[in-house]
């Protein structure tokens, strides 16, 4: 799972116009990284819980800013796991 949500994330940041070129787990999302601001946080934040079925709370956005995209994947792939095992 986890590779299939990293692809989302640098597909998204792709059509978000941010250059993914080498981008690894630990590229920050926010400056010094890739360098999102609170919208463009906001927009892919949007995008993954659009795809994945998640909800991330308002006061995470600053938390974002200072992840690495492993560490994004990673959180993202370990709440749908959860959401998959509450649902069973």
């Amino acid at each position: 799972m986890r590779p299939e949500i990293r692809a989302f994330v640098v597909e998204q940041l792709d059509d978000m116009n941010y250059d993914v070129e080498g981008i690894d787990d630990d590229t920050t999302l926010g400056p010094s990284g890739v360098d999102l601001e609170s919208l463009a946080l906001a927009d892919l934040a949007v995008r993954v819980e659009d795809r994945y079925g998640l909800k991330f709370a308002d006061d995470e956005s600053e938390k974002l800013a200072l992840m690495t995209v492993g560490e994004f994947t990673t959180m993202v792939a370990d709440r749908v796991a959860g959401a998959t095992s509450d649902k069973s």
